[in-house]
């Protein structure tokens, strides 16, 4: 069972059918995680293989049972070995290849859908600080603790939902209300979700493939350049249309079963500027990482460093550190770590674009000329031509990187990226105006385009173009990128 295939749907539509056969919290957990087990369990398909996430589960829940009673200043000194060893625990079953091979575990084991569990974990064990005050402490049941950690509809790529929004609505003495207009919202985006995996993803993944096929083959120049720009662009789009797609289904699953789940999408290739970009890219990635890594190590630095003219400097060297481990999360690689740098480059060059622009200008002018249309539409080409530069790092190794790059002269290489920023900055803004435009035809309800009439009428249409492909076609669509995190 994919995790984005019709088998998937049907499995949690199933799961929110019987989850909401009664009100009883205690009868919603107990479907939730019953269904979070055989999802696992379908997954890995051996128990043995599970036996390294079940101890670092266990692991997690004692140092959190741990530092919930304040043990760790009466047995180990310092509560503050906890998250250091937690994260450890991380990186060695991921394997990081900085770690010497010998330090590893040498047999096939599961850890599909770790990265997410280890977010969870660390959160929980943050959150559960000694530091923190009493009315703000809860006590989290291993229960509690199985139900977050390994939520069906979270476990494999997010989004990364905080403990106190979970339990709000999991454990409501009255649950979210469900009624006929709202089952329909999220049929329509499980619809949606459907169509941008299985097909918008498929189409997109087949036009990367192509480009990079035929930048391998020799032929002119001009074919290798118009190859080379449908291999950078390709890849951007696909990533949106599969991750995206993945998240609308399970949104729409959990809130079947009355849980509301963070957005983790928000028109990101609508983006003015980088930072702009990673606002509304894996939302719930960027905000834990500013949340837990950006607030604090600003704060810290702030404390001990006192100039004025350099504070706003050091936001710069926070944004590099957080959105470098945004990078370095992705993979255990040194591929990983040069997208890092190129994320965390891109924001602190985005940030200092904006401070120098400030100081030229005044505060004023920056921010009249932030609004100006042209300018924005050239950020927003800018933006993508950028993000989209920084994919190879992502999906390539580095002998892929190394003969993509070579099969054509570096000032071509300019060309294609010359043409993808301006090409970008005229096809987003038109776009734009379209979605404007469209957005002005209204009915009594609000938008034409959203009402529910509208709605019903295109999730049919994407429902039957996604079961034509996807059954008699037989075409699969390609695995969700984001499981392999």
């Amino acid at each position: 069972m994919d995790t984005a295939s019709l088998q998937f749907v049907l499995f949690g539509l199933i799961a929110a059918a019987l989850s909401n056969l009664s009100r009883s919290r205690a009868w919603r957990s107990m479907v939730i995680l019953l269904a979070s087990l055989i999802f696992l369990a379908i997954l890995a398909k051996s128990a043995v293989v599970l036996i390294p996430l079940a101890a670092f589960l266990l692991f997690g829940y004692g140092v959190l049972a741990m530092r919930e009673r304040g043990w760790f200043r009466n047995w180990f000194g310092s509560a503050a070995w906890s998250i250091p060893a937690v994260i450890f625990a991380y990186v060695w079953l991921k394997k990081y290849t900085f770690l010497p091979e010998r330090f590893f575990l040498h047999f096939p084991y599961f850890t599909l859908g770790l990265s997410y569990i280890f977010f969870r974990v660390l959160h929980l064990l943050i959150e559960a600080s000694e530091e923190a005050g009493a009315e703000e402490k809860q006590h989290i049941g291993f229960g509690a603790y199985l139900l977050y950690t390994l939520n069906f509809t979270t476990l494999v790529s997010g989004p990364i939902q905080r403990y106190d929004e979970f339990a709000r609505d999991q454990f409501a003495v009255q649950p979210l209300p469900l009624g006929p207009s709202v089952i329909g919202l999220q049929l329509e985006r499980i619809i949606r979700g459907f169509f941008k995996v299985n097909v918008l993803a498929m189409l997109l993944h087949r036009m990367q493939e192509n480009g990079l096929e035929q930048l391998m083959q020799p032929v002119s120049i001009e074919h290798k350049l118009y190859a080379a720009t449908q291999l950078t662009i390709a890849y951007p789009f696909f990533l949106y249309a599969n991750f995206s797609g993945y998240i609308d289904i399970v949104i729409a699953l959990a809130r079947l079963m009355r849980i509301r789940l963070p957005e983790n999408f928000d028109r990101p290739f609508s983006a003015s500027s980088f930072l702009d970009f990673w606002n509304r890219w894996h939302i719930t990635l960027s905000m834990w990482l500013k949340t837990y890594v950006y607030n604090p190590l600003l704060m810290a630095l702030m404390r001990r460093i006192s100039s004025i003219s350099l504070q706003p400097f050091l936001g710069v060297m926070c944004f590099f550190v957080t959105f470098f481990l945004i990078g370095v999360w992705h993979g255990r690689t040194s591929e990983y770590i040069v997208f890092g740098i190129l994320q965390g480059g891109g924001v602190a060059i985005n940030k200092l674009w904006q401070l120098w622009l400030t100081r030229i200008l005044g505060r004023k002018a920056y921010k009249d000329l932030a609004k100006n249309a042209i300018y924005i539409a050239f950020g927003r080409g800018l933006t993508f031509g950028w993000f989209a530069f920084t994919m190879f790092w992502f999906w390539a190794n580095w002998k892929q990187i190394g003969t993509i790059f070579s099969s054509i002269s570096v000032v071509s290489w300019l060309v294609v990226w010359l043409a993808i920023w301006f090409g970008a900055t005229a096809v987003l803004a038109m776009w734009e105006q379209l979605r404007a435009m469209v957005l002005t035809l209204r009915t009594p309800e609000g938008p034409a385009f959203t009402s529910r009439y509208a709605l019903m009428v295109y999730a049919t249409a994407m429902g039957v173009i996604a079961l034509v492909i996807t059954v008699v076609l037989n075409q699969p669509a390609p695995a969700i990128v984001y499981k392999a995190f």
